[in-house]
């Protein structure tokens, strides 16, 4: 029998062995190939006192029976032992089965290397072989091991709340646990799951990573373990728990991606990126649109004639999609109703809604629309005919959030209505863009006559469902994911989505930062970032109209502001920044993009290179340097990956070295009313 397994993924590789008695399976190595012939940097090598074996060894995956100390990565009542079963390997996936003889517990650890990045997915499926129901408290995807030394861990997350997602932040963890989750229904905007690690005394060393790929509440935490190891686990939360697996019944946990660069957090970066263009496919070449939406100029007074002038403002400027947000539909005069009655108000627009559309697509631009479908407002009909399909607690009152409740998408009906609803708007009208929100965690999570359902896998599950169906169904729609801003941006709703919304806030300074921790995750193609006026929430210190549209450049660029109150040389300014991104988006979306400085930095910048092109946008974050009143030298952007024995050369014809751009940096002269440009070099 094979007691060893390697994967190898485009440049590094991943090893794991079974331990000596057949109980569960150990990392090797992971790193670079090769890293696997040798001695394993993570094995135990010391005596074991007061603990189990498993409490000290780098585990894969182990029950809280045989690991009852140091964290076991499934809870289920009563514990759980198991020893191996079975390869059950197929020509993509390294399946490793374990079995628990008393319970009939069978748990095969899965592993699927993914093609052309060095990206590991791995993830557990169950079957309850046994004749007693099965109550799991705990269900991780995997435990991952990490070889870290005495100076312990550094940590490096996305944290925030509402209007500050992926607010990028580090720790040093010498002893002790790290913990983030969510137990709002989605992802959330506190926290990300998405963890990266290095060993604290090499700061600039390697680093692994670790993404999970599910939509609903979730746990992540990471321990120094006894060895001097850090193990992280991450998996869905059971909430509400626990989760019951039935005599004969299966279940499979989210996949959790793994990663790890020698080139540092950056170097992760890039891997990320790859997954996600990988994810993408065949639609990763489709175009982006430049997009205006009118949510902040209207607000929810949606009427035709104001859209359509917006919409021939739009036009003028050379913008390619335009989405009518929120206020659309019956019933939608404020945030207190319409919710779930999905029709247009023929009313608002002359002629009717349909006639609208052909209006917004007669000046020749794409049409989008902005949904809700999870939601329902308790004044709505359809609530009024089906107050039982939402979540509820029989004698308990249901609570308000923005006005609104949720609905309970797990049963059957109402998957079919909200796939019913969908589908008729994207028949009845040419709807090109689906701007998809969710802005209601789930509060009382009950379903009455079903005290033991799984809610929260239901509800992802058709939440999914949905989305596959929008792809299936509809090839050319793009959709993008929105949950209050950034509240849903795992891997799942990803690989299923065009575009994501990082936040609401779009405030030049605050934004930067949001993207700056976004790009940690997701690749720019997947960045909806629009051009508005809205002030600073968190820094304040006003920007040039030329930094906004620089700043949206970094990802898929979109207006919000009111067009109305743009001048006639911020309109010209405008048209000539989208006419730019237009010329580079092909590099922008599908070059390689690498976060060259931060917004901590005086100069933020980032680099995106294809073929024998390379991209920086740039951006002055803060004071200058006083020339040419004082002596001072230009500001510099030292570039990454360059051919040092190259030359490049600049649209004003100006020539660089590679090593010149790589070593010393691209000049740049920053003024008050200079603070963000974009530089194209190619090589000659």
């Amino acid at each position: 029998m094979n007691q060893r397994w390697t994967l190898e993924l485009e440049s590094t590789s991943y090893t794991v062995t079974l331990e000596p008695g057949n109980r569960w399976l150990e990392l090797v190595a992971w790193g670079p190939r090769g890293v696997e012939r040798g001695p394993s940097p993570l094995a135990n090598r010391g005596d074991v006192h007061f603990i189990t074996d498993a409490d000290a060894a780098p585990v894969e995956y182990a029950p809280r029976g045989l690991r009852p100390f140091s964290g076991a990565d499934l809870a289920v009542a009563g514990d759980s032992w198991w020893r191996f079963d079975a390869d059950e390997s197929t020509e993509t996936v390294l399946r490793l089965a374990f079995v628990d003889e008393v319970t009939g517990l069978r748990a095969v650890q899965c592993y699927r290397a993914e093609p052309s990045t060095d990206v590991l997915c791995r993830w557990v499926e169950f079957t309850n072989t046994g004749s007693a129901t099965l109550e799991i408290d705990r269900l991780g995807s995997a435990g991952v091991c990490v070889p870290t030394g005495l100076d312990g861990a550094r940590l490096t997350y996305l944290t925030g709340q509402w209007s500050q997602e992926f607010t990028r932040r580090s720790t040093v963890l010498e002893a002790g646990s790290f913990r983030m989750e969510s137990r709002f229904g989605v992802p959330g905007h506190q926290y990300v799951p998405w963890l990266a690690v290095q060993d604290a005394g090499s700061p600039d060393g390697p680093a692994y990573g670790v993404s999970l790929a599910w939509s609903g509440s979730w746990e992540l935490d990471a321990e120094i373990e006894p060895s001097g190891l850090t193990r992280v686990r991450a998996g869905r939360l059971a909430n509400p728990g626990p989760i019951r697996l039935e005599p004969g019944a299966a279940l499979s946990t989210p996949e959790l991606a793994l990663a790890s660069s020698v080139d540092g957090l950056a170097g992760l970066a890039d891997v990320w990126h790859a997954y996600s263009r990988k994810l993408a496919g065949p639609r990763l070449e489709k175009r982006r649109p430049v997009l205006y939406n009118s949510w902040e100029a209207t607000g929810f007074e949606v009427n035709g004639a104001r859209q359509l002038d917006l919409a021939k403002q739009a036009a003028d400027l050379g913008v390619e999609l335009f989405v009518v947000d929120d206020g659309w539909f019956v019933g939608r005069d404020d945030d207190t109703g319409g919710l779930g009655d999905w029709t247009p108000e023929q009313s608002s627009f002359e002629g009717g809604f349909g006639a609208f559309v052909d209006s917004v697509r007669a000046l020749g631009l794409d049409f989008g629309l902005w949904v809700e479908p999870e939601a329902i407002s308790p004044k709505s009909k359809l609530y009024a005919e089906h107050p039982d399909w939402v979540y509820r607690l029989d004698g308990r009152p249901a609570t308000l959030i923005r006005n609104q409740l949720l609905l309970d998408l797990g049963k059957p009906e109402v998957f079919e209505y909200v796939r019913g609803v969908l589908d008729e708007l994207l028949t009845a009208y040419p709807i090109s863009y689906l701007k998809w929100d969710m802005n209601r965690p789930p509060t009382e999570r009950g379903r009455p006559g079903a005290p033991s359902a799984d809610l929260d896998a239901e509800h992802v599950t058709n939440y999914h469902r949905l989305l596959d169906h929008l792809r299936t169904t509809y090839p050319d729609l793009i959709v993008e994911s929105c949950a209050g801003g950034g509240g849903r941006t795992d891997l799942a709703t990803v690989s299923r989505s065009d575009v994501v919304w990082p936040s609401d806030n779009t405030a030049p300074l605050d934004r930067l930062r949001i993207q700056d921790g976004f790009l940690l995750m997701h690749a720019p193609h997947l960045m909806s970032s629009w051009v508005t006026d809205a002030p600073g929430v968190f820094d304040p210190r006003p920007r040039s109209l030329r930094f906004r549209f620089v700043l949206a450049m970094a990802g898929v660029l979109g207006i919000g502001a009111d067009l109305s109150h743009w001048d006639a040389d911020q309109r010209a300014e405008a048209a000539e920044l989208i006419t730019r991104y237009k010329e580079l988006r092909p590099i922008l979306h599908t070059g390689r993009c690498r976060v060259l400085s931060g917004p901590e930095r005086t100069t933020a910048a980032s680099q995106y290179t294809l073929g024998d092109q390379t991209v920086v946008l740039a951006w002055s974050t803060g004071q200058l340097v006083g020339t040419p009143l004082v002596p001072g030298r230009s500001s510099r952007i030292k570039l990454h990956g360059l051919d040092t024995a190259a030359t490049y050369r600049d649209e004003a014809g100006v020539e660089y070295s590679g090593a010149h751009l790589v070593h010393v940096g691209l000049p740049v002269e920053w003024t008050a009313q200079h603070d963000a440009d974009v530089f194209v070099l190619t090589q000659v």
